[in-house]
């Protein structure tokens, strides 16, 4: 039972950090702006930086996450590491769609837009937030397996008796 609860914990940590990383992703994320014409919305600037940016900012808060929930989860983690380690994969997969779709959900930041250019009487108004790159969603699980791995082989290597050559005498 012990297995089992270890894994749900880990699991459901992570999926609560994914709304308020939703939220900060949603607060400081750029987004397009698109003007109102009579034949629909048009993306105001083609030019625009802000659908990559927004990828951008999603990467980094939820890698910053991850590594942070990995560290946090290895030093907790005593006799449990593969429940745990299985928890980071799956719960940082969960997270990771939490944060997007409080992102995308909730609309938190602010859109400047130069208005002049286009025109008298045309309408610009903030766009959706979106990730235009689906694979960020990997960010999560993705580092915070690899951080626990990495801490995880470091230990190992520091307890290795193959570190010591043959009849060297351990030293206390």
């Amino acid at each position: 039972m012990g297995h089992v609860r270890a894994f749900a914990v880990t699991v459901l940590a992570l999926a609560t950090l994914g709304v308020p990383a939703g939220l900060v992703w949603s607060l400081i994320a750029p987004r397009a702006p698109y003007a109102l014409t009579g034949e629909g919305p048009v993306l105001a600037d083609p030019a625009t930086q802000s659908l990559i940016a927004a990828d951008g900012w999603y990467a980094v808060i939820t890698g910053a996450l991850a590594l942070a929930c990995a560290v946090v989860a290895w030093n907790l983690a005593r006799t449990r590491r593969l429940e745990v380690l299985l928890g980071l994969a799956a719960g940082g997969g969960l997270a990771a769609f939490v944060t997007y779709w409080v992102g995308t959900t909730f609309t938190l930041g602010a859109v400047t837009v130069e208005a002049q250019a286009l025109g008298p009487g045309v309408k610009v108004v903030a766009g959706a937030l979106e990730l235009t790159a689906k694979g960020v969603l990997v960010t999560w699980p993705l580092l915070a397996v690899g951080m626990f791995g990495i801490m995880e082989a470091i230990v190992a290597y520091r307890e290795s008796p193959l570190r010591r050559p043959y009849g060297e005498i351990e030293r206390l």
